[in-house]
């Protein structure tokens, strides 16, 4: 456990309850990222509305149908289904789509895929574009134009829907820096060395919660101290 998952996950309950309707989290690889943000959440979301409609979208279509697969377990399972009303659908439990009983969905595509006639009240977008793709242009305005052609217009009601991003930032003009040039959005900007003193404000299920971090503090550094940070450093450059 680590203070960036409650902050995280707190942010994630703000987008659930409509307080927040764009979210982006900026965090390193390997910070459980993809299991707070695909795995844990949209399956949260329909424990407490099994009517909910997620869009779970990733760099590769492979990597969504993991985190479905993934997702899907959780709500299967008996420990879940104590807790929460909702019930899987059994017409309907393919592994890039399963559905609830009360017609909540969780849909899995990868960037550049078709969603022609599917909606969702929550879109979720986690790591839109793999690092060396980066690198490319091509590759990185086809993700950029397939946010605005596509996934944008994909939200069931444009004042209430809620879009979440969450990355490690490539390049100046990858998919968050794009979003960020078209409307505000509420940045949780998570770098694995802090490079300012930090203080991150955010309501838990146990109150207001408040954590600080200083400059040149480590993320979490029971699992990646300081010296391994400065490593990786050395090795891949900035």
């Amino acid at each position: 456990m680590n203070w960036h998952f409650e902050v995280t996950a707190g942010k994630l309950a703000a987008v659930r309850d409509g307080r927040i309707r764009r979210l982006l989290v900026c965090v390193p690889p390997r910070h459980p990222k993809s299991h707070l943000t695909s795995i844990a959440f949209p399956a949260w979301c329909p424990g407490q509305d099994p009517s909910a409609q997620l869009i779970c979208a990733s760099y590769a279509q492979e990597l969504a149908d993991k985190l479905s697969r993934d997702c899907r377990r959780i709500v299967a399972s008996d420990w879940y289904q104590r807790l929460f009303p909702t019930r899987l659908s059994p017409r309907h439990q393919a592994v890039p789509e399963f559905e609830t009983t009360a017609q909540g969905c969780r849909v899995a595509t990868s960037v550049g895929g078709v969603l022609t006639g599917r909606g969702a009240d929550i879109i979720v977008i986690d790591d839109p574009l793999k690092p060396e793709e980066a690198l490319s242009q091509a590759q990185r305005q086809a993700a950029n134009e397939w946010y605005d052609h596509t996934l944008y217009s994909r939200l069931n009601e444009k004042l209430t829907g809620a879009i979440v991003l969450i990355m490690h930032r490539l390049h100046e003009d990858d998919l968050a820096g794009h979003m960020l040039a078209q409307e505000d959005w509420d940045v949780v900007r998570l770098p694995a060395i802090a490079d300012e003193n930090e203080l991150h404000r955010v309501e838990t299920v146990f109150g207001r919660q408040s954590f600080r971090r200083k400059a040149g503090e480590v993320l979490h550094p029971e699992r990646e101290p300081l010296e391994m940070l400065e490593q990786i450093r050395r090795t891949i450059g900035e």
